[in-house]
């Protein structure tokens, strides 16, 4: 006699039940798909995603790379290196040719744009390894840059900090260079400093900090207080760092210096990545006092005792001001004390004297550090300036 005529009729019922639960399990998994764990998906994602960035960088790389010796060849073969009448109607009949061919992309100011990269990107070295980063699209902003020393600038600086486009012509027109303390020194000095960043990626104070900066972004107009200034900011963070450089990154806000038993409080802490050290950021809402240079290497030599960590560089200061003295700032030396002077804008002034007054402070710049060069050297400057 069976195992199940032995059960209570009880028992048996429950037999029953389990049994078709289990037979109704296994047919009706039949033919289903598994379901992936969710790790596993994540990780084919991650895989996916790369293979197509890496794909598309490739792609990007040879792309640049095909227009620049397109452009090379014309600007050799047909230009011969100048544009007379003949050699304009022999790019028109390529363009022709070519967009018949292979579509609008090689339309008759695409062809003389990739003459033009030919013309200021010289060394394909250089070219392809701003290509693994940089697309067509950055290049088209870059080749306009008559300053060879300028469009190396943004050129790296765009590579290094993975600019968008968008951030890039942001830049440009925002005159982030003439802005930056690099675009005062010497063009010999300039070239060093950027090649340093082409192959170290070594990036200098003189490229992050810069003068003035534009914080019209915070909305801020007619009388307001240096703490209306820190609340704009940090509401404003993300533009705040965008202005500032993307390599910022923000540790504190009125961070509390305790020297002899009296409390001292810092507006703004950040740390750059790039440079490893804290930058200390003073706000003054008036004219750079002779005075703010004591209180900032105060904040600077107490965050080197107690906050600076053993793989870090010293900190560096900040002080953002409403106005300033360029004799104030050239006298007090304050570029030994790893302190910098800025001005900010709450309002932009029109374009035209924007690019005056920086032309014009460049200019100086360049005038007194040729001065101090030629004062070390004994040169009598009016002996240099015949020549």
């Amino acid at each position: 006699m069976g195992l199940s005529l032995r059960l209570s009729p009880k028992r048996r019922i429950a037999s029953r039940q389990f049994w078709f639960r289990e037979t109704r399990r296994v047919f009706e998994g039949v033919g289903q798909k598994p379901v992936p764990t969710r790790s596993l998906l994540g990780d084919l994602r991650q895989l996916i995603e790369a293979a197509r960035e890496q794909t598309a960088r490739a792609v990007n790389s040879t792309l640049v790379t095909m227009y620049w010796q397109i452009g090379k060849r014309i600007r050799e073969d047909v230009l011969q290196n100048q544009r007379g009448e003949y050699g304009m109607e022999i790019v028109s009949a390529l363009s022709a040719q070519l967009t018949a061919e292979y579509g609008k992309g090689f339309t008759e100011k695409s062809l003389w744009r990739m003459v033009q990269l030919a013309e200021v990107f010289q060394d394909i070295e250089i070219l392809a390894a701003l290509s693994r980063q940089l697309s067509w699209s950055h290049f088209v902003e870059l080749i306009p840059l008559e300053d060879s020393l300028k469009r190396d600038f943004y050129a790296e600086l765009c590579r290094v900090e993975r600019w968008s486009v968008r951030t890039l012509r942001h830049k440009i027109a925002h005159l982030l260079y003439e802005r930056t303390a690099v675009s005062r020194k010497p063009e010999v000095l300039i070239a060093k400093d950027i090649a340093a960043l082409r192959d170290d990626d070594r990036l200098t104070p003189d490229m992050v900090f810069r003068d003035p900066y534009f914080l019209d972004f915070l909305g801020l107009s007619g009388q307001h207080l240096e703490q209306d200034v820190e609340d704009a900011i940090l509401r404003e963070l993300e533009a705040f760092i965008l202005e500032m450089g993307t390599d910022f990154a923000f540790v504190a806000r009125q961070k509390r210096i305790t020297v002899d038993n009296e409390d001292y409080y810092l507006d703004l802490l950040f740390y750059h990545r790039r440079l490893r050290c804290l930058v200390a950021i003073d706000l003054k809402l008036g004219k750079f006092q002779a005075s703010d240079k004591g209180q900032m290497e105060l904040y600077l030599r107490w965050l080197q005792k107690h906050d600076r960590q053993p793989s870090e560089e010293l900190p560096l200061g900040l002080i953002l001001c409403a106005d300033k003295s360029d004799e104030h700032v050239e006298l007090l030396q304050l570029n030994d004390s790893g302190i910098r002077v800025a001005q900010y804008l709450t309002e932009l002034p029109p374009k035209k004297l924007l690019e005056k007054k920086l032309h014009d402070s460049i200019r100086l710049a360049r005038e007194r550090l040729a001065r101090g060069e030629n004062r070390r050297q004994n040169i009598d400057p009016s002996e240099t300036l015949d020549k």
